[in-house]
């Protein structure tokens, strides 16, 4: 069952981050690059009809104004899909992690979005 539940909110994570990259196709940038300029982790949390309740930075390499543009990356494509009574099992939001990948243009790749190798 607790395989079950990543993998659907795997998929989850995986729709907000597309939802991201489109409100924010001018910023997002694919492919990823070999060295990045940051990373910001947020950690997303969303209430039982997909929008944002908490977004918070876990984790950024100093440059406020690109944790920032994260942030706004984030509001700018809510409110998301809502999550399924299979992700909230009875609560009333989920939270997930999402990596942001800052190139040296500050163009940014979703870490939800790049494709890993076989």
């Amino acid at each position: 069952m607790h395989n079950k539940k990543f993998a659907l909110a795997a998929v989850a994570a995986r729709d907000v981050a597309k939802r991201i990259a489109a409100a924010n196709a001018a910023s997002y940038s694919a492919p990823l690059p070999e060295v990045m300029k940051s990373i910001v982790v947020l950690e997303i949390t969303v209430d039982d009809l997909g929008a944002p309740l908490m977004v918070s930075v876990l984790r950024t390499n100093g440059y406020r104004e690109l944790a920032q543009r994260a942030l706004q990356s984030v509001a700018k494509a809510a409110p998301f899909a809502a999550p399924g009574p299979a992700l909230l099992q009875g609560a009333s939001s989920m939270s997930f992690l999402e990596t942001f990948l800052f190139r040296d243009d500050d163009s940014f790749q979703l870490r939800s979005l790049v494709a890993m190798p076989d």
